[in-house]
């Protein structure tokens, strides 16, 4: 059995090769921000779940984005509430 250095890096950059990528936590972070303005009672636990799916697949940036989708949700619940009550006085 031979080692083939060229199996375990990724040719073009010499670093490990992984077949990792951030696509959940990305979407979770999108989703988190948009929260903030657009259907935090939707979007938000959209972005939670997918930011769940990140860390159990270990994505680099899953508990970022967990935070920033809470925080979202968050942020967004209590600036629909401000809105809603200014609306109304």
């Amino acid at each position: 059995m031979t080692y083939d250095p060229a199996a375990s890096t990724s040719a073009s950059t010499g670093a490990p090769a992984t077949n990792q990528s951030n696509i959940f936590s990305i979407l979770a972070f999108v989703f988190g921000g948009i929260a903030v303005l657009f259907l935090p009672i939707v979007l938000g636990p959209v972005g939670i779940v997918l930011a769940v799916v990140a860390i159990v697949r270990k994505e680099r940036l899953g508990k970022i984005a967990l935070g920033v989708a809470i925080a979202g949700t968050i942020l967004g619940m209590v600036l629909g509430a401000v809105v809603f009550s200014a609306m109304q006085a």
